[in-house]
């Protein structure tokens, strides 16, 4: 097949199907989808319960391939990720893993709990994530791995943990879904448990072809505007370090190729709100994406080739716009977090809700009123 017969292949028997067994994730399922065409790993954050292990292992089962999941406590030991010593090859002196089965030979990777890493394996699963590279002892061998996904309840607590978030480019919320589609969760969760076992229907080689057309996506039309976004981005206070700019490139291009297109649209920066730190930090990249794309004004490309969450125009979230101002309150006034809250201000006029709307707005001009009265 050709990678355009591959890209709709990897939409309509392996994305839409899960889309249909897992009702309201079909923004993370689109990422997944991103990610893995990209081969950037991706961080899933949320309460138990809101089906991130699904997510992964329901696209894993959906590749043919070997996947590798684990569930990581404080106390995790590097062989129960890597494999143990063989025990056969240490009689003669040699320090080899047998990886068997373990991380070190999968394709897919889904470790769950992420932020409970400890030390001892901290290091090789840097390696592992970033490099594709597995080092133990005197033993280094490349890694098949195609992506890894983790997740969490929690962000990172220190610096080793950030390191270890920092690998993961891609970051995505996970949350129960609203009660107005409760229905139809109750109605997909009561027929998964009686459907049968999905079929693999793309091979690991299909997305390793998927993977090799990235480098070659023409990225001239939108790379103005990305060094546009990110001096904005670094000038409120969100770091995009050199290596990771190059990075966000391939997301842009994974976006492209899932559109069977040789170039990236302006529309493919939709991917971007999706690098924040903290989840707040989302409606001020979405909001500086909306900036971009109207400043650069290009002409935008027929719907049928935009990827289909840049045509889903959702409007902001009032909880999250309420997380980011009560963020806003407990910093100090500047420059930068006075041009957050004027971006914040610009996202509550679209809120939906006119309550909502009207609650947050009042909270905003309560602070530029704090600060005033401060400067004075």
């Amino acid at each position: 097949m050709t990678t355009i017969d591959l890209a709709h292949h990897l939409r309509e028997q392996v994305l839409e199907p899960i889309k249909q067994s897992l009702v309201g994730k079909d923004e993370i399922v689109e990422l997944l989808g991103v990610a893995l065409v990209a081969g950037e790993n991706l961080f899933l954050l949320g309460p138990p319960g809101t089906a991130k292990s699904a997510l992964v292992l329901e696209l894993a089962a959906r590749l043919r391939g070997r996947s590798f999941d684990y569930l990581l406590t404080r106390f995790t030991e590097p062989s129960e990720l890597f494999g143990p010593f063989d025990l056969r090859r240490l009689r003669d002196g040699d320090l080899v893993t047998n990886t068997e089965g373990m991380l070190p030979e999968a394709d897919v990777v889904f470790l769950d709990e992420l932020m409970n890493a400890n030390s001892a394996i901290l290091n090789s699963l840097l390696l592992a994530l970033n490099e594709r590279v597995f080092r133990r002892g005197r033993q280094t061998e490349p890694l098949p791995m195609l992506f890894a996904v983790g997740a969490s309840n929690q962000l990172p607590a220190d610096d080793a943990l950030a390191a270890l978030f920092d690998r993961f480019l891609i970051r995505v919320l996970c949350e129960n879904v609203p009660d107005d589609h409760l229905d139809a969760v109750l109605d997909a969760g009561w027929r998964r448990d009686r459907a049968e076992p999905a079929d693999a229907s793309l091979s690991v080689d299909d997305v390793r072809a998927l993977n090799a057309r990235v480098p070659h996506v023409d990225l001239n039309a939108v790379r103005p505007a990305l060094i546009e976004l990110i001096t904005r981005l670094r000038s409120l206070g969100i770091p995009i370090s050199d290596r990771r700019a190059v990075r966000l490139q391939r997301l842009i291009a994974a976006s492209a190729v899932l559109c069977s297109r040789e170039q990236a649209e302006l529309s493919d920066l939709w991917v971007l709100q999706h690098i924040w730190d903290a989840p707040p930090q989302r409606e001020i990249l979405a909001a500086q994406i909306d900036a971009i794309q109207e400043q650069f004004n290009a002409d935008e490309p027929t719907a049928q080739h935009q990827h289909p969450m840049a045509q889903s125009q959702k409007a902001p979230s009032a909880e999250l716009l309420q997380r980011q101002l009560d963020t806003l309150q407990e910093l100090p006034t500047s420059d930068s977090v006075e041009d957050e809250l004027t971006l914040l201000a610009a996202r509550v006029e679209w809120v939906e809700d006119e309550t909502a709307r009207e609650h947050l707005r009042s909270g905003i001009e309560s602070l530029r009123e704090r600060w005033r009265n401060a400067s004075e």
